[in-house]
């Protein structure tokens, strides 16, 4: 009897994993890394807000930045707002793409971010009252900023992101999926960081204040004093999809040191702008909202 109520319990868990495509974004470091980024950018009003909303962590909102990774099963209707799938075309357009496979319109990681910055408006301090939970809005929107800038997680429908598209990343079998969201990241901490995150953190801030200094503006920026612009990363995102990630992978491609050192610019550019963008976006919020 044991063992069948085993047998069903796995089964169960099977059928549940099927049901959501397996994305993480960036895994547990990238996001990280783009939240340590953003928590150094923030105004001091922000920096409070966040302290706030964030007490079980005294404000560190790194510690929180995978959170809705691991609630993703216990909060199944979340799943879809961590990606967008584009019908196999290397553009993206919010009307036809942020929806989930149930056609329902704003279901996707473009709509989310909208949905938890207007939420996050509410905020007036400590004595705030709101219908949301603003803490676990603050770390969505974290979360989903970090997502949204995978280029994968802006990648085509038929593959799921590349999560159906085995590929070799040196001699281990991996999705190409996997490769973007952890594998190149871990790959450039045990070359050159000493299999540290912080190292990779150190460079990617050090890049923000020199090789990447004059076009900082330009990310912070949205058009038409909007508060967050994800349809602007969104269509970076498939860009890059198209030109680096899907590029030279299809299946059962070996991905070795030409694909490796290629490619790792483009994810130490995309971490930090998603660090860059989510603290210019709750400096917006934070500053614009409290009394």
């Amino acid at each position: 009897m044991e063992h069948s109520r085993v047998v069903t319990a796995a089964l169960v868990l099977a059928s549940v994993l099927c049901l959501f495509p397996v994305s993480h974004g960036w895994g547990e470091d990238g996001h990280f890394t783009i939240c340590k980024i953003a928590q150094s950018r923030l105004s001091d009003t922000a920096a409070e807000a966040v302290k706030e909303l964030l007490p079980e962590s005294d404000g560190d909102l790194a510690s929180v930045c995978s959170w809705a990774d691991r609630v993703r099963f216990r909060y199944h209707w979340s799943a879809p707002l961590h990606y967008i799938n584009t019908p196999d075309v290397c553009g993206y357009q919010y009307s036809r793409d942020c929806k989930d496979e149930d056609g329902k319109e704003g279901r996707c990681v473009a709509g989310a971010i909208n949905n938890y910055t207007t939420q996050l408006l509410d905020y007036t301090g400590s004595s705030s009252r709101s219908d949301h939970n603003l803490t676990e809005a603050l770390k969505f929107l974290s979360h989903f900023m970090g997502d949204i800038h995978q280029p994968l997680h802006v990648g085509f429908a038929s593959d799921k992101g590349a999560n159906t598209i085995d590929v070799h990343w040196y001699t281990r079998k991996q999705v190409l999926h996997h490769v973007w969201d952890a594998n190149i990241i871990e790959t450039a901490e045990e070359r050159y960081y000493n299999e540290d995150v912080e190292g990779l953190i150190d460079a990617i801030q050090q890049n923000i204040s020199s090789e990447w200094a004059d076009e900082i503006k330009a990310w912070e920026t949205c058009s038409k004093n909007q508060t967050t612009c994800p349809d602007i990363y969104a269509s970076e995102g498939i860009k890059a999809a198209c030109q680096w990630a899907y590029k030279d992978a299809t299946e059962g491609t070996v991905l070795k040191d030409e694909y490796f050192e290629s490619r790792l610019p483009i994810v130490k550019l995309r971490l930090a702008q998603a660090g860059v963008r989510l603290a210019a976006t709750l400096n917006r919020i934070f500053g614009t909202s409290r009394n």
